[in-house]
């Protein structure tokens, strides 16, 4: 069974950005919200949703199945998809 995978973002951060193609470049399915790209009620709902992912409220915020990780960082995302 393949994990759910989400990811918090922003259209205008590079480190997103690569974390998408990261992503795609593995060839898993995952859903992203671009914050910055929503407004009132929709954009304070996702940020409560990502403040209990991580309090900082930092993107790229990503969540694997049970697994929360902050910010790009390759290895893992690898070790949570079982690469």
């Amino acid at each position: 069974m393949e994990q759910e995978i989400n990811m918090y973002s922003l259209s205008t951060c590079s480190h997103c950005r690569a974390t998408k193609k990261f992503l795609s470049d593995c060839g898993v399915k995952y859903e992203f919200t671009d914050v910055d790209l929503l407004d009132g009620s929709e954009r304070k709902a996702i940020l409560e949703d990502v403040r209990k992912f991580n309090p900082r409220c930092s993107f790229p915020t990503i969540v694997i199945g049970e697994t929360v990780i902050i910010g790009y960082k390759e290895d893992q995302i690898k070790e949570a998809l079982g690469l």
